[in-house]
């Protein structure tokens, strides 16, 4: 009998009141493994309205206490961490270690959210003038919410979630149907934790639920992640309703060889960031620009044999360096993508669009894909694949690779591999990209700083966790304050100045 998901709503799970559903898959046999109910917009408002009416208790609940919350989600978090991760590759298909690691990239931002009661300290100013004080403070914006990718069904919800909890907020958390149930498990530890019902909403669904989030108006603050169009579309539409919005989208990270670069360390970093999660990843390495054509040979004769030998398997394979796609339709995109790259003129060295998996036929699997000699102008270099495919760049000179990332539509991530020290240090400060690596393949920022990328990889003015979570989810209030003292001045009819 095929399970079936619910939203969760008021601290418990609720059946949606619309009759439509999607379908949940496992990739690696390709079956329906459940039924996710869809939300209509009066589930929305359910949502919204619980979220409202305990928000105002949370808000006044002290930070050290919200914390401790915080901190007790963190032991559970740990507590279940096999549960999760197990439950996070059947349905999305990435591997055991690399679904383990989405859990704790997520836990970690909730580590960071702990420090709550001095994140969200003002200032103070004593004798700012004659006998005033000046002070600000950080106050919850009220009822926030976030609508995350597939991709990472666990990461980037708490990367959302934590912080906008432990600032005081309500949130209502809108996931990825495609991968629904950890979102759903981790509502459940909140509560374990101590977290008043109503404070974390999740509600499943498509477009309607979206679009009746964007239009709510008791909901202050949006955050998003997922394509770049969708992103753009997030973010008029919740702007346009008056709400403080934050949307990530899609990326083409580029890495940059040297000729001077260690190049085993690079070819496992090309392997690991190209592959890894079967290329399902916005921080994945999709372009290896080598530079000069003696690089571009080294590069080529370590990492074809490389690619050829990538262990593809089940999600539950402890042996596995990669998983299935997490769609049938997805992967019928990828390879329509390889397909394209092939009558572009570009060289497919190793083709994976073959690839069958042995008593599981019916996955939804690619074999890792190689192209060499892609040119700027083709598509598979312009748009994101989102697969397990890598293309190779050939730039003739430092200054063409800077230029390719630099110049490219997304600027999520890059990196550069060299041990010159002088020309890493120039390529940070001069390629117009927001994550750079520096002989790191993959430059996710650790919780305590910022995530997020530029040009059409990142809507709006702050950023994912780190300093930017905070004051995307509290708003700024400052108090001049002044006693009488005895002293009368008058009525002043200029604009107060420290003259």
């Amino acid at each position: 009998m095929t399970t079936e998901l619910t939203h969760f709503i008021g601290g418990k799970r609720v059946a949606a009141s619309s009759d439509c559903f999607g379908d949940v898959f496992w990739p690696m046999t390709g079956e329906v493994a459940a039924r996710v109910g869809f939300a209509a917009p009066a589930d929305v408002r359910t949502a919204v309205a619980n979220a409202k009416a305990a928000q105002p208790g949370w808000a006044a609940t002290n930070p050290q206490r919200r914390a401790r919350v915080m901190m007790k989600f963190v032991d559970l978090l740990n507590r279940d961490m096999e549960k999760l991760a197990d439950t996070l590759a059947r349905e999305h298909g990435k591997v055991i270690a690399d679904a383990k690691g989405d859990v704790q990239r997520g836990l970690e931002v909730a580590e960071f959210a702990i420090g709550v009661p001095h994140l969200m300290k003002g200032e103070y100013t004593e004798g700012a003038g004659p006998g005033i004080d000046l002070y600000s403070m950080r106050q919850p914006l009220g009822v926030v919410a976030g609508i995350t990718p597939f991709n990472f069904p666990a990461m980037i919800p708490l990367w959302k979630a934590a912080p906008a909890i432990a600032c005081g907020n309500a949130f209502i958390l809108k996931p990825s149907e495609r991968a629904p149930s950890v979102p759903l498990m981790l509502a459940e530890l909140f509560i374990e934790a101590g977290l008043p019902p109503g404070i974390l909403n999740v509600v499943n669904g498509d477009k309607v639920a979206v679009d009746a989030i964007l239009a709510d108006p008791d909901i202050s603050a949006v955050g998003f992640v997922g394509s770049s169009d969708i992103a753009q579309y997030v973010y008029a539409q919740g702007a346009a309703h008056g709400k403080r919005v934050q949307c990530f989208g899609g990326a083409k990270n580029h890495m940059i060889i040297l000729p001077d670069a260690d190049m085993d360390q690079a070819v496992d970093a090309l392997i690991g960031a190209g592959y890894g999660s079967a290329g399902e990843r916005c921080m994945a390495i999709s372009v290896a620009v080598p530079v000069g054509e003696e690089t571009a040979g080294r590069l080529m004769d370590k990492l074809v044999p490389r690619v050829e030998a990538l262990k593809v398997g089940p999600s539950t394979a402890l042996d596995a360096d990669l998983g299935p796609l997490v769609t049938a339709q997805h992967r019928n995109k990828v390879k329509d993508y390889i397909n394209l790259g092939v009558k572009e003129g570009a060289e497919l060295v190793v083709d994976g669009r073959d690839f069958r998996m042995q008593g599981y036929e019916n996955g939804f699997y690619l074999g890792g894909s190689l192209f060499d000699h892609v040119t700027p102008d083709m598509r598979i270099y312009r748009e994101e694949i989102f697969g397990p495919v890598l293309s190779v760049v050939r730039a003739k000179t430092y200054e063409d690779a800077i230029r390719l990332p630099s110049e490219h539509e997304y600027g999520n991530g890059v990196a550069i591999f060299t041990r010159d020290g002088d020309a890493a240090r120039d390529f940070a400060a001069k390629v117009n990209v927001g994550m750079v690596g520096i002989n790191v393949p993959i430059p996710v920022p650790l919780a305590y700083y910022t995530f997020g990328g530029w040009k059409r990889s990142g809507f709006g003015d702050l950023n994912q966790h780190g300093p930017d979570s905070i004051r995307f989810y509290t708003k700024t209030k400052t108090v001049t304050s002044r006693w009488p003292s005895g002293i009368r001045t008058g009525a002043e009819f200029s604009i107060p100045t420290m003259k």
